[in-house]
Order: C-alpha cells, then sequence, then structure tokens
C-alpha cells in the first residue's frame, strides 16, 4: 500500500503532518512522532515580537544599567553575547532535529517587520529547514483598513521572501477573504509553493464577574475540518505547483480521509496530538489504511480528489441546496416548527 505524497516540493512517506505546537521543542517527542509515522514535522512558532523584546530586554539590563561603583562596571556583568537569545535557540533546536529525525523539518516564523520576516527567514534557512512555513497570524482589526491592503500585506511579504530564501514556503491562511480562491492564486504567483487552509485564531472570552478579557484555549473539534474541507475541494487541481495542506480539527482517520478526498496533499494534526500522544497519529495512520485496504485503494493517489468536483462543480448551487437540506431536517425535528 503505497501512502507517499509530495507536498512543498519534498517527498513524504504519507499525508500525516504533526503541525506547529510545543510538541516539537522536546527532541525525544520529535523522535516519538516520526516512530509512531509523523511524514515531516512543522516547528513551533518563532515571534519576531518576543524576539526583539528579548533584545530589548537585555540591553536595558545589561548594557544600559548602571552597576553602582565604577570597578564593577565590566567585571561583574556578562557579555550579551553568552546568552543564547530565543532565535538562537530556534535555530539551533532546528540543527539539533535535523540531526536527530530523518524526515523534513518545516520551521514556522510570525513576523512584523518587513526586515525582520527577511532577517529571520534567512537565518531558518542557514540553519537547516527544509521549508518555511509563513504563520500570518493578522487580524484586520483596523477599520480603516481595505481587504485589498490586507491581502496586498501578505502577497508583498511573499515576494520579498521569495527573493530571499530558496527553500520552500507555505503560506498559513486564515478563512476571512472575501475571495479565498483569487488570493490563493496570487499567493502562488507571488512564490508560494504551498497554502495550509486554515489557521486557527483563538478568541477573546469576557469574564463577566471581574468584567474583563480572559483567554482561555479550547481544543480543536472535528467539525472545524469542513470549512478547510470545502475549500480544498474548490483549489485541488486549478493551480499547478501548488501544494495544499488541511489544517484545524484533525481527530480520526475519517477526519484525514475526508480531507484527501476533498484533495488535500497533506493533513496536519495539533490538539489530538496534545491530547492524547504522539502514538494516537500511529492509530489514525493504520484507519486510513484499514479504510483505503476495505475500498481496494493501492494508494493514496487513486482517491485524492475523488469528491472535489462537489463543490467546484457549481458552488452556488451546491450551497443552495445544502441549506435547503438543512431547513427541512429542523423542521421535521421533534418539538421544532418552522
Amino acid at each position: 500500500m503505497n501512502l507517499t505524497t509530495k507536498y512543498l516540493g519534498l517527498t513524504l512517506k504519507n499525508p500525516l503532518v504533526p503541525s506547529a505546537s510545543p510538541l516539537s521543542k522536546s527532541l525525544s517527542i520529535a523522535r516519538e512522532l516520526e516512530d509512531s509515522g509523523a511524514a515531516a514535522l512543522i516547528m513551533w512558532s518563532l515571534f519576531e515580537e518576543a524576539v526583539t523584546a528579548e533584545t530589548e530586554s537585555l540591553a536595558r539590563f545589561l548594557q544600559n544599567q548602571d552597576p553602582g561603583f565604577a570597578e564593577a562596571s565590566g567585571g561583574f556583568l556578562p557579555h550579551q553575547p553568552e546568552f543564547a537569545g530565543a532565535l538562537d535557540q530556534y535555530l539551533d533546536h532546528i540543527r539539533k532535529l535535523k540531526e536527530t529525525l530523518e524526515i523534513p523539518v518545516i520551521a514556522s516564523l510570525n513576523g512584523v517587520t518587513p526586515s525582520g520576516w527577511v532577517r529571520h527567514a534567512s537565518a531558518i534557512e542557514q540553519a537547516g529547514a527544509d521549508a518555511l512555513e509563513l504563520n500570518v497570524y493578522y487580524v484586520a482589526g483596523d477599520i480603516r483598513q481595505s481587504g485589498v491592503e490586507v491581502e496586498e500585506r501578505y502577497l508583498s511579504l511573499l515576494c520579498e521572501l521569495r527573493g530571499q530564501i530558496q527553500i520552500p514556503i507555505n503560506l498559513k491562511l486564515s478563512p476571512a477573504f472575501s475571495s479565498l480562491g483569487h488570493l490563493v492564486t496570487q499567493a502562488a504567483a507571488a512564490g508560494a509553493n504551498g497554502v495550509a487552509l486554515f489557521n486557527r485564531f483563538y478568541q477573546p472570552d469576557i469574564d463577566i464577574q471581574g468584567l474583563r478579557l480572559q483567554s482561555i484555549l479550547r481544543p480543536s473539534t472535528s467539525a472545524e475540518t469542513l470549512l478547510a474541507m470545502r475549500w480544498i475541494a474548490i483549489l485541488y487541481g486549478r493551480i499547478e505547483g501548488l501544494s495544499l495542506g488541511a489544517t484545524g480539527g484533525v481527530h480520526t482517520a475519517e477526519d484525514a480521509i475526508k480531507l484527501l478526498l476533498a484533495g488535500a496533499d497533506v493533513v496536519h494534526l495539533c490538539s489530538v496530538l496534545l491530547q492524547n500522544g504522539p502514538t494516537q497519529l500511529a492509530l489514525i495512520l493504520a484507519g486510513i489504511q484499514e479504510w483505503m485496504n476495505e475500498q481496494g485503494f493501492e494508494s493514496v493517489e487513486d482517491f485524492r480528489g475523488r469528491v472535489s468536483a462537489l463543490a467546484v462543480t457549481n458552488p452556488a448551487d451546491f450551497e443552495r441546496a445544502n441549506y435547503v437540506n438543512i431547513l427541512d431536517s429542523y423542521s421535521s425535528a421533534p418539538g421544532v416548527r418552522i
């Protein structure tokens, strides 16, 4: 049974890829993920804000601090280069993962400034990462900013990075675009080798007793795969050379199979691994193989994109029919009158 797939120009042994999470920070867990069947590993995201804040803090406390005694100046405080900052630690971890694992290692980066994106991306490439995922976690909260300006933010970043680094670039997108297909087409033209659909925004909650905002991290659910499934089906086969990655909500073999049927090249996993451990990946992989055996498929390519036509033929008609069916279902529910 051939599970091989192509992703970002890389040949992977199967379509299951752990997405960016704290799991990648441990070499032993990374090895366990590989042993359980992970075809590649996406590292946790390096945030430019964290690197900048750390640098400014070190400068404030080490370089600009008054020691109080002239004889203490330069004698007791360590030199800043002796400290391994967040960027240095991230780059060193790339090297260690490359030495430890046989599967590809994909770095993840979130920047703020154009120079920061380029500088850190170049350092990541030099450290040996096989590819780079752009975690453009951006919420357009400025009501004066147009949709075109938001899209240009993504596209100009891609053009700049493509001119500076040679490794494959994967763009992680949110679903909050008015014409997602057009944006993805432009992203491919600007140099993206693949897109990951979709970036999961963590929404703030309100503490009604304390009258303040609070952050609550809730694991994903299988229902969240449906949005990515639909858009992957729409995009499948339409943009030559562009890889499609499905991320968010994959918890079972059935979830993964549906996304592959829609046309995904790879399926990313996170919450299920954080909740149940790396060995859960092996169970999902075994479930895919069992289903393939039952259906008589000898390779992933035999069934990838088999149902994408449901969404592509006429999305508007499909949407209307789906809406009518759902209304009919609710109308027939016990105790419900519509």
